[in-house]
């Protein structure tokens, strides 16, 4: 969205979060008028559940506004988890401490406004990786995100297998192109990608505030980092001014 890149590729093997990309892309009209006009309440967030429970029974714009509006209302946007707040909306964060309408309306159609530009995808990540990324040009950047490997069946509908996360390092490990990924710091992990380069970095949850953070790991390939990873443009920009060793004034990130 800011210029960076002439084109993007989504990839997602979960149909609901495939359909949301697909809505955003496809129909940007018809999901950002089901935003606006979606009241944010327990009742509509019981209704958004019952359509991922059947998606089949429901339209593209149905299944990607329901995942959208789960991913936005729920703790830690995870789809299968439960509503920020509690059921009973008692807790100090409500279910719309992450539904800002009128923004999150904007940014979907910025999405729609750039849709020649993204190309999205509803492939196995291995079919993905096999067949869809080795014809991406010299420049690009591959960036794989699989579920986490010690609480993956906690945090993902379409969780992995050990076997399965073997098979996305192997195919890591065999790139010839820029390659990330993220996952969960754990020994397994570390086993898996040990002859590709590593840094740590932490995750904050915004709507758990007090909750500690989690560590993470990002493996790369056939790329230079400039600076560590940051979770927030604050910490991007105090990350550069330590690699540069330049001093920035607190001031600096204070509209961030």
């Amino acid at each position: 969205m800011r210029g960076y890149v002439d084109h993007i590729v989504i990839n997602d093997a979960d149909p609901v979060v495939n359909a949301f990309w697909c809505a955003a892309t496809q129909q940007t009209e018809d999901l950002v008028a089901k935003i606006k006009s979606t009241p944010v309440n327990m009742d509509t967030w019981a209704k958004q559940k019952e359509v991922l429970d059947a998606p089949e029974n429901f339209d593209l714009v149905e299944i990607g506004f329901a995942t959208f509006f789960l991913n936005r209302t729920n703790r830690s946007g995870i789809l299968s988890a439960g509503v920020i707040g509690g059921k009973a909306q008692e807790g100090n964060w409500k279910l719309d401490a992450r539904y800002n309408i009128e923004e999150l309306s904007a940014r979907i159609t910025k999405i729609g406004e750039m849709s020649k530009h993204i190309t999205v995808y509803g492939m196995d990540a291995l079919d993905f990786l096999k067949d869809i990324a080795p014809t991406f040009p010299q420049k690009c950047l591959v960036n794989l995100d699989p579920p986490y490997y010690v609480k993956g069946s906690l945090l993902y509908r379409n969780h992995y297998q050990p076997e399965d996360h073997a098979a996305i390092a192997e195919c890591v490990e065999q790139a010839d192109y820029p390659v990330l990924v993220t996952y969960d710091d754990c020994p397994e992990i570390r086993a898996l990608y040990q002859s590709v380069e590593s840094v740590n970095f932490s995750l904050y949850y915004s709507t758990h505030l007090a909750r500690p953070k989690a560590s993470e790991v990002m493996f790369y390939k056939n790329l230079e980092l400039p600076f560590d990873p940051a979770m927030t443009r604050r910490n991007q920009l105090r990350q550069q001014a330590l690699t540069n060793g330049a001093t920035l004034s607190q001031s600096v990130f204070t509209n961030w």
